[in-house]
C-alpha cells in the first residue's frame, strides 16, 4: 500500500471508496515511484431538484432545532470535517470527491418561501451552515445563500449563520437590518492563527487573519458575532486556545464556543493520512491524545461527549476555555434570537 501525494488546494491525500459502494480499488506501489493523477482537481458542481429544504433534528446537545444547507460537499475542503462521511449517501467519496465534486441547491429560496407559508410551519431559528460552508466558494457563482437570506429577512425569520469564509462580508447589506431586530447571528470558525497550518488543514477557506478582519467589520455594522474556536485538535492547534480568544475578542467577537475534533467513520482515516503527510513527526502523539478524550477511540458518538470530549485531557481543555472567555467577557453567550417578529406572509383565504 502506498499513500497518495497532496494535491495542491485540496486536504484530502486519498479518494477512498464511500462506506455503500460496492466495489473497492486500492493503491499500490508497482517500484516506479509515479503518481499519474499530478494534474490540478476542478471542482465539478452538480444541481439537485430538492423537494424540501429545512432538516430538523432533535439531538439534545445540537442548540437548534432547524437547519438548511444550500450545498452537498464543501470546496474549502477541511479535512478534520465531520460532514464527510455525508458524501457516502451520494455514491461519492468522502476523501477528495468531497471537496471537488458539489451539489447546489438553485431552487433553496423558492422551497423556503413554500415551507414559511405553509399553515403547518412553527417558526424556531434556522441554521445555516450546519453541515458544509454556506459561504463556500461556489457561492460567488450560485448567490444561493444570498437568496436565502433575502427570504428569511422578509419574513423576518431569525437564523443563524455558521462559517469560516469572509463572503460573509458580501451580505452585511441584509444581516445589518436583520441585526437590528434581533434577528441574526454569525457564527465565524477559527481552527488556528497559523497561515501555514490552515492552509494545509482547510486549504480554500479565508485565511485566519482575513476572518479576524471580518469579525472586525460585522462588528462594526452591529452584526453579532460568536467566534466558534472549532476543532481544537489536541497537540496540533489546542495551546493556541488562549491566543484564538484573544484575538477574536480584540477585534470584536462577543461570545466563544469550541467543539474537540471529531473524526467519525471515513474522517478518522482520512486525518490520520493527512497527519502521516504533513506532520509526521506529530502524528502518533495527536492520535493518541485525540483517543484519550474518546474514550480510547479515534470517535465517540455519545450525546453529551461527542462535542467536548472527556477524561484528564479534555477536563484541561475545559478548564483553559472557561478561565479565558471569563477573562475576556466571553462567556456571557448570544442572547436569543426574536422569533416574535416573524410573519408567514399572505395565505390566501377559503372562498367558503
Amino acid at each position: 500500500m502506498i499513500s497518495n501525494p497532496p494535491h495542491k488546494g485540496r486536504s484530502a491525500t486519498g479518494n477512498p471508496n464511500g462506506r455503500y459502494n460496492l466495489e473497492s480499488r486500492e493503491a499500490f506501489d508497482d517500484g516506479w515511484d509515479y503518481f499519474d493523477d499530478e494534474t490540478p482537481l476542478r471542482t465539478e458542481v452538480s444541481l439537485e431538484n430538492a423537494r424540501t429544504i429545512i432538516s430538523r433534528n432533535q439531538s439534545p446537545d445540537i442548540p437548534f432545532e432547524q437547519s438548511l444547507n444550500p450545498y452537498r460537499g464543501c470546496e474549502h475542503g477541511c479535512i478534520y470535517c465531520f460532514a464527510r462521511p455525508t458524501h457516502a449517501y451520494l455514491g461519492l467519496s468522502p476523501g477528495l470527491d468531497f471537496e471537488t465534486k458539489l451539489t447546489a441547491k438553485p431552487e433553496a429560496a423558492e422551497l423556503l418561501r413554500k415551507a414559511l407559508q405553509s399553515r403547518k410551519y412553527r417558526c424556531t431559528p434556522v441554521a445555516l451552515g450546519a453541515n458544509t460552508d454556506p459561504y463556500q466558494p461556489i457561492e460567488r457563482r450560485y448567490r444561493i445563500t444570498r437568496e436565502i437570506l433575502e427570504v428569511l429577512s422578509e419574513f423576518r425569520h431569525p437564523c443563524t449563520i455558521t462559517t469560516k469564509s469572509a463572503m460573509v462580508e458580501r451580505d452585511i447589506d441584509l444581516l445589518a437590518p436583520m441585526a437590528e431586530s434581533n434577528l441574526v447571528q454569525v457564527n465565524l470558525s477559527l481552527t488556528t492563527l497559523k497561515p501555514e497550518l490552515s492552509r494545509k488543514l482547510e486549504p480554500r477557506a479565508s485565511s485566519p487573519q482575513r476572518r479576524l478582519q471580518t469579525i472586525a467589520r460585522l462588528h462594526e455594522n452591529k452584526i453579532p458575532v460568536n467566534v466558534m474556536v472549532a476543532p481544537v485538535i489536541p497537540v496540533l492547534t489546542d495551546s493556541e486556545l488562549e491566543s484564538i480568544l484573544k484575538a477574536a475578542s480584540e477585534t470584536g467577537a462577543q461570545s466563544a464556543e469550541y467543539i474537540l475534533i471529531r473524526l467519525p467513520l471515513e474522517v478518522s482515516e482520512l486525518f490520520e493520512e493527512w497527519l502521516n503527510t504533513h506532520v509526521p513527526n506529530q502524528a502518533k502523539h495527536v492520535l493518541n491524545r485525540i483517543r484519550d478524550c474518546r474514550s480510547g477511540r479515534a470517535n465517540d458518538p455519545r450525546f453529551g461527549t461527542r462535542l467536548r470530549g472527556e477524561g484528564v485531557y479534555a477536563d484541561l481543555i475545559a478548564q483553559r476555555f472557561r478561565i479565558a472567555t471569563r477573562r475576556l467577557g466571553l462567556d456571557t453567550g448570544m442572547p436569543a434570537l426574536d422569533c416574535s417578529r416573524f410573519k408567514s406572509g399572505p395565505i390566501q383565504m377559503d372562498l367558503f
